[in-house]
């Protein structure tokens, strides 16, 4: 596939840069194994849980690192057998799985039940940050400052 080119748009848009970074480097992506298999829900409007299906792993052979807008989830099985495998169909091979968050989005617990790893994330934006309503008001409005004292006249001035 062929990678897009998002020249045209980043000429006219601030602050998307690391938008058409991850958008332009999906190329990547589409190499990589689907191991460990994983889901990703929307359980509301500001939480999300990752499910990972890690078969043979324990809480002690995996590692959970949150990092500025990445969530990385690596796993490392020690290879202790006393036995011979005649068939080994369930993969327990080091690997590491790479997510990355939208900003303000953090990691709020992690539970691992029945071979399944469930990471819950949540979505906490600043109140400054958020929109919020301007109440109009009535009456006069504000005196305006004199003419004299104006930022251009000021300039014209100097």
């Amino acid at each position: 596939m062929r990678p897009l080119d998002f020249a045209p748009l980043s000429r006219s848009t601030i602050g998307f840069d690391r938008l058409f970074d991850l958008l332009s480097t999906n190329s990547e992506f589409e190499g990589q194994l689907e191991y460990p298999p994983y889901d990703i829900t929307r359980s509301g409007e500001d939480t999300y849980r990752i499910t990972l299906a890690l078969a043979g792993f324990t809480p002690d052979d995996i590692n959970i690192t949150a990092q500025q807008n990445l969530l990385v989830v690596a796993g490392q099985k020690a290879d202790v057998t006393d036995h011979e495998y005649l068939h080994r169909g369930i993969p327990v091979r080091p690997f590491e799985r790479r997510f990355s968050l939208e900003d303000h989005v953090e990691v709020q617990s992690a539970i691992f039940t029945n071979g399944l790893l469930q990471i819950d994330l949540v979505r906490n934006i600043p109140e400054a940050m958020k929109s919020r309503r301007i109440e109009i008001g009535e009456g006069k409005p504000a005196a305006m400052p004199a003419k004299g004292k104006s930022v251009e006249n000021i300039r014209k001035a100097s």
